[in-house]
C-alpha cells in the first residue's frame, strides 16, 4: 500500500514522502496513529502542490539574496567608533553594529551571525563576508572611523 508520511517515521522516511509499506502495517500502525494517510488522488494533489510551493518559495528567496547580494559586492561600509590613545578603540567594532550600518546606509537587513569579518580592535578597513541563504556571499569592505 503506498502511503504519504505526516511525520518522520524511524525507518520508513521523512514527513512528506511517498513510501510504498505492507497493508497491515499502514492499517494497523500508521493510519491510526496519524503517521500517514493513504496516496490517493487528493492526497497525491495536495503533495505536488506543497511541493511546487516550496520550491517557488526557494526560488524566491535566492532571487531576493542574489540582488541583496549584487547591491551590497563591493561596497563599503563606514562606522564610526571612539578610541583612545595611539589608535586603539574602546573594544572592537562587532558584527551588530556592521549590520546596523548595512541597514542606515543601504537598506538591507542581514543577521549579524552571517557576517564573517577579523576583530576589528584598531582603525583602518577590513574585508568582511555576508553569508545570505542558499550559499549567496558577497564581499564588502568595513572601514573603522573616528
Amino acid at each position: 500500500m503506498k502511503v504519504i508520511l505526516k511525520q518522520d517515521v524511524k525507518g520508513q522516511g521523512k514527513k512528506g514522502q511517498l513510501v510504498n509499506v505492507s497493508d497491515g502495517y499502514a492499517r494497523n500502525f500508521l493510519l491510526p496513529r496519524g503517521l500517514a494517510v493513504e496516496a490517493d488522488a487528493q492526497a497525491m494533489n495536495d503533495l505536488k502542490n506543497k511541493e511546487d510551493a516550496r520550491l517557488h518559495h526557494l526560488a524566491v528567496e535566492k532571487k531576493e539574496a542574489e540582488e541583496a547580494a549584487a547591491k551590497l559586492s563591493g561596497k563599503t561600509v563606514k562606522v564610526v567608533a571612539r578610541a583612545g590613545q595611539g589608535g586603539r578603540l574602546f573594544g572592537s567594532v562587532t558584527t551588530k553594529e556592521v549590520a546596523e550600518e548595512l541597514v542606515k546606509q543601504y537598506g538591507v537587513t542581514i543577521d549579524k551571525r552571517k557576517i564573517v569579518m577579523p576583530d576589528a580592535k584598531a582603525f583602518g578597513g577590513y574585508d568582511a563576508e555576508l553569508k545570505f541563504p542558499q550559499g549567496v556571499t558577497a564581499k564588502i569592505t568595513v572601514l573603522v572611523t573616528e
